[in-house]
């Protein structure tokens, strides 16, 4: 059974950094379509980045581009989040997932189809 788990989260101060990791895929990553996502109090859930690791692609949302950097250890079969420059309204619960398809849209990103979410864990900017 694929259940992934996110670990890394915690509280951090405006101008920090955090990685965020997540293992339990089952998978190798291959090209299957990875990503990252965040939901803050309030509000619908967001793409924050997709991949696809074994092809070297990447996409990120432009609320995240130039701060955060997501990366895959294929042996180990673990999706990175590295997180820095962070404001407060980064708070929010930060889940990963596996699909199909990387969704790309203006300003946004996703995956056309979540096969797999991880249970979601909180990062808490501070100002």
């Amino acid at each position: 059974q694929v259940q992934p788990v996110e670990f890394g989260g915690g509280l951090v101060q405006a101008g920090g950094s955090l990685r965020l990791s997540c293992r339990g895929f089952g998978f190798a990553f291959g090209r299957n379509a990875m990503g990252w996502f965040r939901q803050a109090p309030g509000k619908e859930r967001e793409g924050v980045s997709c991949a696809s690791i074994g092809e070297n692609i990447t996409y990120y949302a432009d609320y995240v581009k130039g701060r955060f950097t997501v990366s895959g250890d294929s042996a180990k079969n673990i999706l990175y989040l590295h997180m820095s420059s962070l404001k407060p309204e980064d708070t929010a619960v930060y889940y990963c997932a596996a699909g199909y398809g990387l969704f790309v849209a203006p300003g946004h990103v996703g995956l056309n189809v979540v096969k797999h979410w991880g249970q979601g864990t909180h990062v808490t900017v501070s100002s």
